[in-house]
């Protein structure tokens, strides 16, 4: 399901130095307000997102997005469309950069038959063939594999696109990670592994869990091109996903970016963040992707204040006709929780 606008940027970049020291925009004006809009829907979505949790009306797990804005977006701006996106349970944002109706995914949430998995998925299993996402995983790294094989299915079927599979910093931890990254370099996969790090899987920190607390250097074990990012900068974002895309369509494999960024909230909606110390918190919050972006467009005259705001209430409005769509639609009938379990094949190589 389709939004009437795609927040897919094409614009390249026309230097390699970061705009965050300077204040100097290393990208177009149409980039920057394009991701202004696209991270602020996904903070606002999900900042309505928590409220309505509260109210009892989106129930079982919820995990918000928020302050981890630019790793989405500056990977959809680089990438293009074809491209296929997988994730884990914290995935409300990413169909929302890629252009998914914003309705349909609160309605998802809402659990009504408008939802874009038919209310069938709810939060953690959000699913969009057309906008090229697969997904929404609720089993931590159970979408690791699956990233690994839809990239060898793009090389199999020889297109130009490729895989994004994002994943946790606790996911590391798992064996399919080890084992589909030994996979994806063995056989040249085109799939881009992002660890999406905010510091804590769950309620504990990285260095708590492992003597490796660089996890991009877990990539170098199968000699897979790894780094880190800083992912509070949508441009160097955007820089590594570049780099990585290239490399992936041009034959050569995979590639493994660690996305340091940070989450604002707990880890689900049952969690007070209590292992967090608020200097901490607001550390992060100084480093806020939205308004770095917001001071870049200012300091370069792209928009002014006024704009800004526009766009902010614009993105405020359809936050709003979201619910509104989704406190109007209807439940599912009964009978759809037979449907949809199997699919239905004819495979001439199997014997009745």
């Amino acid at each position: 399901m389709a939004a009437k606008t795609n927040t897919k940027s094409t614009s390249k970049s026309t230097t390699k130095s970061s705009s965050k020291s300077s204040g100097k925009a290393a990208f177009s004006k149409e980039t920057y307000l394009t991701w202004f809009e696209s991270m602020s829907l996904m903070r606002r979505f999900e900042e309505k997102a928590g409220q309505l949790y509260g109210q009892q009306k989106i129930r079982g797990f919820c995990h918000l997005y928020i302050g981890q804005e630019a790793c989405m977006a500056g990977s959809v701006s680089a990438l293009k469309k074809g491209d296929k996106y997988i994730t884990a349970y914290r995935d409300h944002a990413h169909p929302l950069a890629l252009g998914t109706d914003p309705k349909a995914i609160m309605a998802e949430l809402y659990g009504k038959a408008t939802g874009v998995s038919k209310g069938k998925g709810g939060s953690m299993h959000m699913f969009d063939k057309e906008n090229g996402f697969f997904g929404g995983h609720g089993i931590v790294g159970g979408q690791i594999p699956l990233g690994a094989g839809i990239g060898f299915a793009e090389k199999y079927n020889k297109t130009d696109n490729l895989c994004v599979c994002f994943m946790g910093d606790g996911a590391v931890r798992q064996g399919a990670f080890h084992e589909s990254l030994n996979m994806a370099m063995t056989l040249k996969v085109p799939t881009i592994f992002v660890i999406e790090n905010n510091g804590y899987a769950m309620g504990t920190s990285v260095k708590r869990t492992s003597n490796v607390t660089d996890l991009y250097t877990l990539g170098e074990a199968y000699d897979i091109p790894s780094k880190a990012v800083d992912a509070m900068s949508v441009e160097e974002v955007h820089y590594a996903m570049e780099e990585a895309a290239e490399r992936a369509r041009k034959g050569d494999g995979p590639t493994l970016l660690e996305f340091r960024t940070y989450r604002y909230k707990g880890h689900s909606m049952s969690d007070p963040a209590k292992y967090r110390t608020k200097e901490e918190v607001e550390e992060y919050k100084s480093k806020d992707p939205i308004e770095q972006v917001r001071a870049t467009i200012l300091k370069n005259k792209f928009a002014t204040e006024e704009e800004l705001k526009a766009i902010d209430q614009k993105v405020k409005d359809i936050v709003a006709e979201a619910v509104e769509f989704s406190e109007n639609s209807d439940w599912p009938a009964p009978e759809e929780a037979y449907k949809d379990v199997y699919v239905q094949e004819d495979y001439p190589y199997i014997m009745d």
